[in-house]
């Protein structure tokens, strides 16, 4: 049967992701994340100048182009061939030549030279079912040298099932009215049905079993956080 059991993560990792249209506008509509707080993250978890650095689903890649300003080698592997060709117009724009470009998911990227310093994933690893994150989880920590990190942040839900609709209620109504602008209540209702956002008290142990032992977790908001995570060296 050879890999015919592996998911195909280009049919999850929604239609819009692969449309130029919306890669185009996909900076803004994400509120033009600020990468900076991660960054600062990996350095409080000891990662140096020297390191290389993975960024899966990096997406536009304003992660991984501030990461190839930092550190030493970076790496920006993502399903998607249209954000990849606008990665590839910036990075080149910049002259960024310690930025590697591969067209791979979480299940297919295939790691090359000495194992990573560290990993990140910013709002990617949702599109996974939970079984598939924790494969990821085992493929990340693969790829990993003992000690080095992993920094996730992500659609996480931190609150228990008989919320969910209060929960859900208040997260709608701070949502965008333009679609334009940002996640409007109805982006929010499409990914609770359609994604895979997983419960934190799921999540943690799949890192758990992975390897990692969780240093720092942050929940602004009961539907996302944020963690970093070393990688056991025993």
């Amino acid at each position: 049967m050879g890999n015919q059991w592996l998911l195909d993560e280009l049919a999850h990792a929604g239609p819009e992701h692969l449309d130029p249209d919306f890669v185009a506008g996909y900076d803004r509509k994400q509120g033009m994340p600020d990468p900076s707080g991660d960054l600062a993250a990996l350095r409080a978890a000891g990662v140096t100048a020297d390191a290389t650095v993975v960024d899966l689903g990096a997406g536009t890649g304003r992660l991984a182009m501030a990461a190839a300003r930092e550190f030493r080698r970076v790496v920006a592997v993502d399903v998607s061939p249209a954000m990849l060709g606008h990665l590839a117009r910036t990075a080149d724009a910049e002259g960024l030549t310690n930025l590697e470009r591969v067209h791979a998911g979480f299940l297919s990227y295939r790691h090359e030279g000495p194992p990573a310093d560290a990993v990140v994933t910013r709002h990617a690893l949702h599109q996974l079912p939970d079984f598939w994150k924790a494969v990821a989880l085992d493929r990340i920590a693969g790829m990993l040298r003992p000690g080095g990190v992993l920094r996730l942040r992500d659609l996480i839900y931190d609150f228990r099932p008989a919320e969910a609709e209060a929960v859900f209620g208040r997260w709608f109504a701070g949502a965008a009215d333009d679609p334009r602008a940002g996640y409007t209540a109805a982006d929010y209702a499409e990914h609770i049905r359609t994604e895979h956002s997983t419960f934190r008290w799921l999540l943690e142990p799949m890192l758990d079993m992975a390897g990692f032992d969780v240093v720092d977790a942050e929940f602004p908001h009961p539907c996302y956080g944020s963690y970093t995570c070393v990688l056991r060296t025993a």
